[in-house]
């Protein structure tokens, strides 16, 4: 990896973890495209692992007095049994059906609220999301549009449904480390960046977290549901330009 490409993926980290930490989602969504713009596809699943655990974790650390902790063991569950039968696939999409896959996820948030009545407060909707929203992880690499689905009818506040997505995502981000990790491992880390991206991201992911905090303080309910979809809207329309754009190169 290049230096300017390391310094790239250090400022998205930053970045991105401030848009997570006021939406929630979005900045995965991005983080996950800027990562798969310099990294090989197997590398982009454990790259955005390792960042998105920080960031997800730390942002649930900060708004803990907020956590759902029923929803996330009952999500943890579903969470393993998703990692270990996409463990037993061990499919790899290429880079074009990555960034289809990315394109086509956000579309989920636009599907009318009276068609689908999941909550992830209710027990069996919680399992339900840890096992869905895992496999996609595994498969597109992002799933925050179809996490919402999941948070849409519940009766949490904003502070509730970032913390308890956040807490949530740290296990699926373990899943993406463990699965894609281990056969990088074997091949002696071939494709992951260097040390010095992460001693230098995963503090700035923190540092964005923080910010993020602060603005998400001064946001009412209705900006954050209305700008976070508008958001991850915008994200994935650009992904399906690029994945059109993969294809028509052959």
């Amino acid at each position: 990896m290049s230096l300017y490409a390391g310094l790239f993926l250090i400022a998205a980290s930053f970045i991105t973890a401030a848009l997570s930490g006021v939406f929630g989602m979005a900045g995965g969504l991005m983080l996950k495209g800027a990562i798969a713009l310099v990294l090989p596809v197997s590398a982009t699943f454990v790259t955005h692992g390792l960042l998105q655990l920080v960031a997800n974790g730390w942002r649930a650390i900060l708004h803990r007095r907020h956590l759902a902790w029923r929803i996330v063991a009952i999500y943890a569950a579903g969470s393993l049994v998703a990692g270990l039968i996409m463990a037993s696939i061990a499919v790899e999409p290429t880079k074009a059906t990555l960034f289809l896959l990315m394109g086509v996820v956000p579309g989920i948030l636009w599907v009318p609220q009276r068609w689908v009545r999941l909550d992830a407060g209710r027990t069996p909707d919680a399992l339900l999301c840890g096992l869905s929203v895992t496999g996609l992880n595994l498969t597109a690499g992002v799933a925050g549009p179809l996490l919402d689905v999941f948070f849409v009818r519940t009766e949490l506040t904003r502070h509730e449904i970032v913390a308890t997505k956040a807490a949530t995502q740290v296990f699926s981000h373990l899943a993406k480390i463990v699965v894609y990790g281990a056969p990088l491992i074997a091949l002696g880390g071939k494709g992951l960046p260097p040390w010095w991206m992460f001693a230098f991201a995963v503090p700035l992911s923190m540092a964005g977290t923080v910010v993020g905090g602060m603005v998400l303080e001064r946001m009412s309910d209705v900006h954050f549901k209305r700008l976070s979809r508008l958001i991850v809207t915008a994200t994935g329309l650009v992904y399906l330009a690029g994945a059109a754009q993969l294809y028509l190169r052959g």
